[in-house]
């Protein structure tokens, strides 16, 4: 984990408040003579103690303010206090998002794209390491690309799921997987199949126009909590640009199990795909917002 320190202070702007130590997780910064000083040889360069500044005289080098620059929108640079935004809305958005299975065929522009994953971004990630990755199909060609080589994966997969002979002995030696999937999925695959190659059907993503491939690097702390998480911004984010997202858990299953499907849109190996979205303009409506199942509330107490 890269933890040089990137920090730099302006003492002439700085005012000895302290606000920057307090929020410093790696005690990179002290109070020396009533001015902040860089002290520690450790920073998560996670840049809270810019944020806190109320002069404006720290500065996180690392840190591209570009990042924070949007091509659809103007954010707002102002810290939201806590417990200062509508939490009515905030839930009516999260209710509102649905799993999309219907595109128009209307391409999707890059600079939204290229916005989302920015906002993607924004979510935490262990350690401040943010070494998620993001790989773009932004286009229904390229989508069609990845789509042959997920049917090609499946075609096999269900070619092997096919076979009892191999389903029984490898449930024998303890690898049960493979009959699991023949009772769960070989038929809904095969019909996938079918659908994709002879009647030119797209059970995979359904038509969207667009792909965003949320990976991490292997050497992160918690490359699968990071990706999910900065996946759930842009599933809201995109919502909020009127653009319809689908989790497509299929294609990261192959992804994961044939890193030459990964190399073929690009991804290196030292990378692990965990979410694969699928995005288009949406061809479809609700009136209501839906409910969920039952969830369990568990509490400890000593």
């Amino acid at each position: 984990m890269d933890r040089t320190v990137n920090t730099t202070i302006d003492k002439e702007l700085c005012n000895g408040c302290g606000l920057c130590v307090e929020v410093c997780s790696h005690d990179t910064i002290s109070i020396q003579d009533g001015i902040a000083c860089v002290t520690g040889e450790e920073s998560s360069n996670c840049d809270h103690c810019s944020a806190a500044c109320p002069n404006l005289a720290i500065r996180v080098e690392c840190v591209d303010s570009s990042m924070s620059e949007f091509n659809t929108f103007e954010a707002d640079g102002k810290w939201l206090p806590h417990g200062r935004y509508d939490i009515r809305g905030l839930v009516n958005l999260m209710q509102s998002r649905r799993s999309c299975r219907n595109f128009l065929e209307k391409p999707v522009e890059r600079s939204k794209i290229e916005d989302l994953v920015k906002i993607g971004i924004t979510a935490p990630s262990g350690t401040n390491c943010q070494m998620w990755t993001f790989t773009i199909l932004p286009d229904r060609q390229t989508v069609d690309t990845l789509g042959e080589s997920i049917a090609k994966f499946y075609k096999n997969i269900n070619g092997l799921a096919s076979k009892f002979w191999i389903r029984s002995s490898l449930k024998l030696f303890g690898k049960p997987e493979l009959s699991w999937y023949y009772e769960n999925y070989f038929e809904s695959v095969k019909k996938g199949i079918d659908d994709w190659e002879k009647n030119g059907k797209d059970p995979l993503f359904h038509g969207a126009t667009a792909v965003i491939i949320v990976g991490s690097k292997k050497e992160a702390s918690c490359p699968a909590e990071d990706a999910l998480l900065a996946t759930q911004n842009i599933l809201l984010a995109a919502h909020s640009m009127g653009l319809g997202t689908c989790l497509v858990g299929f294609v990261v299953n192959a992804m994961k199990k044939d890193k030459s499907i990964c190399r073929h849109v690009n991804i290196p190996d030292n990378e692990t795909p965990y979410a694969v979205i699928a995005m288009g303009y949406p061809d479809e409506k609700y009136v209501h917002v839906t409910g969920r199942k039952p969830v369990e509330m568990r509490y400890f107490a000593v």
